[in-house]
């Protein structure tokens, strides 16, 4: 709570409703009370002020789950490479609390899956920048081929890309990258993540030979430059798609071989693996992730 307490508040406590500083702590530990009674007001009580601890407005707020757990299934999230499963947490946690009186349930997948996804939800760039400079922009497809399925789970659909999950990506070659799930990879679909996603200071998109990116405005003074994977063409001067590749190998590695399977509903794992990649040479990594949580 100490540790959690100095990554909130730095130079004390302060209200996190009205954000002021004019609190009293209660005698109750990490527990203080907001003197401006507008806040009381609001929760209902005008002459109480709102209590509130470091917990509020945090994932850890309203959960049964000791912060310590927490803490130890934060730190493992932040140094696996290729990511940490449910099941392997439940497995840890499950040990951690065994015998424990009332903590039975803190050992279950269910819980486990639950507290992971709340840490992927965390793991957002609030300062998100659109990307500028040379610009990388591909394409990938997550999912088993249709053959390999049962036949109840199988769709009828054809080709490489039939009943997989499209994942498109950018990434600045001095920058961060920014990956999204894509319903489908239509030019309408791409055109909108572009705009969104990269910004019209751009001087150089390089990208595959997918005709779409041919026909797309990248800015005033941007050029764009495409290499022909089909023909074996992956490099041509600064032009590639390598720094891309890497990140969308690590994506379907992690997915394969720690998720094995994962629904189209649920890829938030993507935002994870790019937050991760983003954040590969912090050597902070575990502390900031705390402080986004």
């Amino acid at each position: 709570m100490e540790f959690l307490f100095s990554l909130k508040w730095q130079d004390g406590a302060r209200c996190p409703r009205c954000q002021s500083d004019k609190v009293y702590k209660t005698a109750q530990a990490w527990r203080w009370i907001c003197k401006n009674k507008a806040c009381g007001a609001a929760n209902g009580k005008p002459n109480t002020g709102y209590r509130f601890s470091p917990l509020v407005g945090t994932i850890f707020e309203n959960t049964n789950v000791p912060l310590p757990t927490w803490f130890r299934v934060i730190f493992p999230m932040t140094q696996s490479k290729k990511g940490i499963s449910a099941l392997q947490i439940h497995r840890m946690i499950g040990k951690q609390q065994a015998g424990k009186k009332g903590d039975a349930d803190k050992g279950t997948y269910r819980t486990a899956w639950y507290m992971l996804h709340r840490i992927r939800a965390a793991m957002q760039d609030p300062d998100f920048q659109t990307l500028a400079g040379v610009v990388e922009i591909d394409e990938t497809y997550v999912g088993g081929k249709e053959r390999n399925k049962h036949k109840s789970k199988r769709g009828k659909v054809r080709g490489g890309s039939g009943g997989k999950v499209g994942v498109i990506g950018a990434i600045s070659r001095k920058g961060n990258i920014v990956a999204q799930v894509a319903e489908r990879m239509d030019y309408v679909s791409i055109n909108r993540f572009v705009e969104e996603a990269i910004s019209k200071k751009v001087s150089l998109v390089a990208t595959d030979g997918e005709q779409n990116y041919a026909y797309m405005y990248y800015g005033p003074n941007a050029k764009h430059e495409a290499v022909n994977h089909a023909k074996g063409e992956y490099m041509r001067g600064n032009v590639h798609t390598a720094n891309l590749d890497a990140f969308r190998a690590l994506l379907k590695r992690g997915i394969v071989g720690t998720f094995h399977q994962v629904s189209k509903k649920y890829l938030l794992y993507v935002n994870e693996f790019a937050w991760r990649h983003d954040n590969r040479r912090n050597p902070d990594i575990f502390r900031d992730v705390l402080a986004a949580c």
